[in-house]
């Protein structure tokens, strides 16, 4: 076990009140982790002493708070992207360049390692202490995992179909059954290592990768797995317009309606994305029962906001589902990997698509990226700063100047400083974060490995585009060389 800590003086704490279910600021409070708990939350008394051996760290200048937790993110591949997929897209998909890019588009493995590094940093340094990894899977997946101190939900991805092109209007699904037995077998057994581990921070999550490339066998098996051996699920949904189109195309309703029908909303079904509703501008469907399906099976939706943002698509709106009941967390999914930066969109957008100041705000998006999160994971001893949670905490600078003043913290916080104010993270009661940097995992190299295997991803897309173009010219830089 970590050695105990005490906060002594905290200035500001974002604390859990049980009893009304929602967050509420203290002041001057004394925060005492011990055993990997949280042990006490009392006002601040000058003359007690620590407990022996105790490091005391001098809270009047620090936020206390709970860890992020992040519910969908692709750690492995994301960062790849980075000065590649930002203006990408192809008009004639609704501007997304999703299918056009996994066609195109292969990161080795050297590079997936290197590339987790990275976003594993990258999570941390904005507060993040719980992480779905949602991966193709390859040798040092689960080790990096255990490494970087973060607790992991491992989700190995498993399909049966994969997306193809032949013109720029068109989406094609290349079924390959029998390899989807394989992988799913695969996955199962990648999650019971990701729970051997022994550091007992790792899980794993039943993640077929996409409802319209898993067919309906293998996804009421996969909702049947999960609930038999007590681990939540997830899946994308409702991620594209065209997704929609093709599986109200085989179905005759929307992806929600769909995979209601067939037992996949349930209390521990995540839901990746679910953006493209019957109610959205985009679909324009004659029903408008999806928000009300979600919210009466007890699923949650992983709300992403910024890959959508960039190609002018989004949730309309956070306010919209939450006032009906759905359970909201925050994943980033793509590179940024920076929740923070995720939830402070997510205000943005959630106002413009209601014109109203009140469709979200920062306590509903902190419950979102806290308490919703771990809700959704089934964890309850998570995403709170309460007496006998698991000491999962972020202590916030509230000397950074972009915290002063500090009237208000998490509105510092989430609208101005960002990952700039986070000054430790510990898990357990265990630093995995500070001064800037992990504390366990190592990033010197990957920075390097990555823009080598990017460069060998961009070239090598010539044999795998649909019209054997170079990454240089599926997403050509932003400026002319001379």
């Amino acid at each position: 076990m970590p050695t105990p800590t005490l906060i002594r003086n905290a200035a500001w704490t974002a604390e859990w009140d049980g009893a009304t279910g929602r967050n509420f600021y203290g002041q001057g409070k004394d925060v005492l982790l011990a055993d990997g708990r949280i042990a006490a939350i009392t006002p601040h008394d000058p003359s007690a002493p620590p407990p022996a051996g105790a490091e005391v760290i001098d809270g009047s200048k620090l936020l206390v708070m709970p860890g992020l937790i992040n519910i969908h993110t692709h750690p492995t591949t994301e960062p790849a992207g980075r000065g590649v997929r930002e203006d990408h897209g192809v008009p004639e998909q609704q501007m997304t360049g999703l299918f056009e890019r996994l066609q195109a588009f292969k990161l080795d493995q050297q590079g997936q390692a290197a590339a987790m590094r990275l976003a594993y940093a990258e999570l941390m340094s904005a507060g993040v202490t719980s992480v779905v990894d949602l991966s193709p899977p390859f040798p040092s997946w689960l080790s990096i995992m255990a490494e970087s101190g973060l607790r992991g939900w491992a989700g190995a991805g498993y399909a049966a179909a994969r997306w193809g092109m032949e013109a720029p209007q068109s989406v094609t699904w290349m079924w390959n059954r029998e390899d989807a037995r394989r992988q799913f077998d695969a996955a199962k057994q990648f999650m019971k290592e990701a729970e051997a581990d022994p550091s007992g921070r790792l899980t794993g999550i039943v993640f077929p990768a996409q409802i319209d490339t898993v067919e309906e066998e293998m996804l009421r098996e996969s909702i049947a797995y999960a609930a038999e051996t007590g681990r939540p699920f997830t899946t994308h949904i409702s991620q594209s317009v065209v997704e929609v189109r093709e599986i109200i195309r085989r179905h005759g309703v929307t992806p929600i309606q769909w995979a209601a029908g067939i037992g996949l909303l349930t209390p521990r079904s995540i839901l990746g994305h679910a953006i493209f509703i019957d109610e959205h501008i985009s679909i324009g469907w004659h029903t408008a029962k999806d928000i009300g399906l979600m919210a009466d099976t007890g699923a949650t939706v992983a709300h992403c906001p910024s890959p959508f943002a960039r190609y002018g698509e989004h949730l309309r709106h956070f306010g919209k589902y939450r006032a009906r009941g759905v359970n909201m967390g925050f994943g980033t999914d793509c590179a940024p990997h920076n929740l923070i930066e995720e939830m402070r969109l997510a205000i943005i957008l959630a106002r413009n698509a209601s014109r109203d100041i009140a469709a979200a705000d920062t306590g509903s998006v902190f419950h979102a990226a806290t308490v919703g999160g771990a809700d959704a994971l089934g964890r309850r001893d998570l995403g709170r700063l309460e007496l006998g949670a698991s000491a999962d905490i972020v202590l916030v600078d509230l000397a950074h100047p972009l915290m002063t003043p500090p009237r208000d913290p998490l509105r510092a916080l989430i609208f101005h400083a960002a990952d700039r104010a986070v000054k430790r993270v510990m898990v357990g009661g265990e630093t995995i974060y500070a001064d800037g940097r992990p504390t366990k995992l190592d990033v010197a190299d990957a920075a390097g490995i990555l823009a080598e295997s990017q460069t060998k991803m961009l070239r090598d897309s010539v044999g795998r585009d649909y019209r054997g173009r170079s990454g240089d010219e599926i997403t050509p830089i932003s400026l002319p060389i001379h």
